[in-house]
């Protein structure tokens, strides 16, 4: 079996560093130990540098009422290049989530997602989950049932999060719905 640390992939920062504090701090800052005050401000430097690198480019954990720059990157605009006015460049993802409240029975319920809207958007995720705190029954949103009337649809148009359910779902009465999205 493979070591899980071998198998790790992502942007993770070193745990261990070489700065040679106590080189520093058991001599005076004198001609010879200007050198090695250097080096260590170099490596710590560095150091922060790959910590900042890293920070900025892992996807934050924060799931807001309000837009939110979460860290993603999606590839640059296919449709940009370096004849275009604007450079073809990564594209950040804002995400939100939407309180959608309660789910319909058997009906379509419409929420304000107040994001405004144009063409220079493009979802990149459209996803939530319901939770019947009663029964204590969770489904992921959209649901998929191979019986037809227990399906729930999820969509998102100019204005509003919209659920369709085929039965009675009024008893998932927590319902969020997070939004993720790029602007061209």
């Amino acid at each position: 079996m493979q070591n899980i640390q071998d198998i790790l992939t992502g942007l993770l920062t070193p745990t261990t560093y070489t700065w040679a504090i106590e080189q520093i701090e058991s001599s005076d800052v004198n001609e010879s130990t200007k050198e090695l005050l250097k080096q260590l401000l170099i490596r710590l430097y560095q150091d922060v540098n790959i910590i900042q690198i890293n920070l900025n480019a892992k996807d934050t954990g924060q799931y807001l009422l309000t837009p939110f720059l979460c860290g993603q990157q999606f590839f640059p605009n296919p449709l940009l290049n370096s004849s275009t006015s604007t450079q073809p460049d990564a594209r950040t993802v804002f995400r939100e989530v939407v309180n959608f409240g309660a789910l319909p029975n058997t009906a379509t319920k419409s929420v304000p997602h107040n994001i405004y809207l144009n063409k220079g958007f493009t979802f990149t995720r459209i996803y939530g989950t319901a939770s019947d705190t009663t029964g204590l029954n969770y489904i992921p949103l959209p649901y998929a049932s191979p019986t037809a009337a227990n399906n729930i649809e999820l969509n998102v148009d100019g204005t509003n999060v919209n659920i369709t359910t085929g039965s009675n779902r009024t008893n998932f009465g927590t319902c969020y719905v997070v939004l993720e999205y790029i602007v061209d």
